[in-house]
């Protein structure tokens, strides 16, 4: 019992310090981000032709804490796959660990991969189709604290969604999913991926369509991903198994 009880205090006390330093991290690149958010704004506001408007000084400091968040959540990504690595690493067998490991940086890159996609892709034409619609009946300004939400808005949960096949591999590398329980659940999936799409675009079936089929077609590959590293799992521990047996 007392075992046991030592055993959890060590889990505890190295998950703190996994969150300790992932904390710290954000906090570095939150402060990173802080410094260049004149450089970041210029650059997210160079095609419009009006110039944002601020209702107040704490709009100022609202879109500069957004800015510097934004630069903080990306860069914090693959420092947080690597303390979860770390964390979950002593249960792992030496060849899950390497594999496990090079997810890290794909985490990285397809969370950027999602911001980028929602920005160049989805946001200006959304934008366009707002714009649109009210050209003949209202005077359009913006406020920059609006503005910096609505790209939010349209970036940020491409930029969560993109990395659902990285995720799928890491949880099917360590036994948690399968992919016949993904090719199960995939009607329910694409239901949630549909709505997810049709909330985040225009009321149009064009829109809705050019968000869904990549949604679906991410969800998909994540299947096919997971065929994969299932298969690679079995073969391994089969072979580990035979080796047992001479």
């Amino acid at each position: 019992m007392e075992d046991k009880e030592l055993q959890l205090v060590d889990h505890l006390e190295e998950l703190r310090k996994r969150i300790i330093i992932t904390a710290l991290a954000f906090i570095a690149f939150f402060i990173l981000g802080f410094i260049y958010v004149g450089d970041i704004y210029k650059w997210f506001v160079r095609d419009l032709d009006v110039k944002l408007l601020v209702l107040g000084p704490s709009d100022i400091i609202w879109i500069y804490f957004m800015l510097a968040t934004i630069v903080a959540i990306a860069g914090t990504i693959p420092v947080l796959a690597f303390e979860i690595w770390l964390f979950v690493k002593p249960a792992l067998k030496p060849n899950e660990r390497k594999i496990t490991l090079s997810y890290v940086p794909a985490l990285f890159f397809l969370f950027v991969f999602g911001l980028a996609f929602g920005y160049f892709v989805i946001f200006p034409m959304v934008l366009k189709f707002l714009v649109n619609i009210g050209a003949d009946m209202f005077v359009t300004n913006f406020t920059a604290e609006r503005y910096f939400r609505f790209i939010l808005n349209m970036t940020l949960p491409f930029g969560v969604l993109f990395e659902l096949p990285v995720v799928v591999m890491f949880l099917t590398s360590l036994g948690i999913i399968n992919p016949f329980v993904l090719a199960r659940v995939r009607k329910y999936a694409y239901f949630v991926l549909v709505i997810i799409a049709v909330v985040i675009t225009p009321p149009d079936f064009m829109s809705d369509f050019v968000v869904t089929l990549p949604l679906i077609l991410l969800y998909e590959i994540s299947i096919n991903l997971s065929k994969f590293v299932y298969r690679k799992r079995l073969k391994k521990q089969q072979e580990e198994e035979m080796l047992e047996l001479n």
